[in-house]
């Protein structure tokens, strides 16, 4: 299956998912038995979310859907609890399934759904996608109504949606690491979440974002971007130390890149699709 489609209106293909890395790892500051596992090339490319500005979304014939086409799955009960706060403040002004979202649906309000094993809860999908996308033409704006909401009331847009929106594309995973000695430390990986994320189903998505160079033209690098989000996901202190990782990166790539004779950057050190983009 391949994972390099192009979407008419792209300016580039979509990098290759073995693209080499960069890797940092540290002992977190605040939690000695665990070490955070993390990648500079990604957290130190250029991407941003450009929904509404060139994103052609996951699925060519939904082109204004961006990733919201099928909807979020919850992590747990407090993820619930957030969404269903955030949900009981919006107006109809703000968003357009509002009547149907506080509809009951059995002992669900309208905006739940469950998965197909019955147990997980999910965002419900109307006419195609998440009941909380707003399609264009809504007097809100296209968009998320979560994260207009927040945008609106100057709240961290991470503080209003479920944990797989929020976190997309940074995708964190654990591991019990076990040493010659007998002894063990935590792994906290945090990562780019490429196609590959989504499970076997992600090599077919018509197109997607992190890999292309038209979403890699950020002023300021992921880490910084995404400060607010990486900083709910490790902690300060370890968001603090990571930073500082990836700044010496940098360093060591703006080095480089002013060396006599201009060294080629390698996709190594810099995001493949941050090359491709000349950011």
């Amino acid at each position: 299956m391949s994972s390099r489609r192009r979407t008419p209106g792209d300016t580039g293909e979509e990098t290759p998912l073995d693209a080499p890395r960069v890797w940092a790892e540290f002992t977190d500051p605040a939690e000695p038995a665990q070490r955070v596992r993390a990648d500079l090339t990604w957290l130190t490319s250029s991407w941003h979310c450009i929904f509404g500005s060139g994103c052609a979304g996951i699925y060519a014939d939904r082109p204004d859907d961006g990733c919201c086409t099928l909807g979020a799955h919850f992590t747990d009960a407090d993820d619930v609890a957030r969404v269903a706060a955030v949900a009981a403040e919006l107006g109809p002004d703000e968003w357009q399934f509002h009547d149907l979202g506080h509809t009951k649906d059995g002992e669900r309000p309208g905006w739940q759904d469950v998965d197909e094993d019955g147990t997980t809860i999910t965002t419900r999908r109307v006419e195609g996608a998440c009941i909380f996308l707003n399609r264009p033409g809504h007097p809100a704006g296209a968009g998320c109504a979560l994260h207009q909401h927040a945008v609106l009331g100057q709240t961290p847009p991470h503080l209003a949606k479920p944990d797989v929106c929020w976190q997309l594309p940074i995708r964190r995973t654990y591991r019990t690491v076990e040493l010659p000695d007998e002894s063990s430390y935590l792994e906290v990986t945090i990562a780019e979440y490429d196609r590959r994320g989504w499970g076997p189903g992600g090599h077919d998505l018509d197109w997607y974002c992190s890999g292309r160079p038209a979403a890699h033209t950020a002023p300021e690098p992921v880490y910084v971007g995404l400060s607010a989000e990486l900083t709910e996901l490790l902690g300060p202190q370890a968001y603090a130390e990571l930073a500082a990782f990836c700044e010496a990166h940098l360093a060591t790539v703006a080095s480089l890149r002013d060396a006599p004779g201009g060294r080629r950057l390698l996709p190594l050190l810099v995001h493949p699709a941050t090359l491709a983009a000349g950011t």
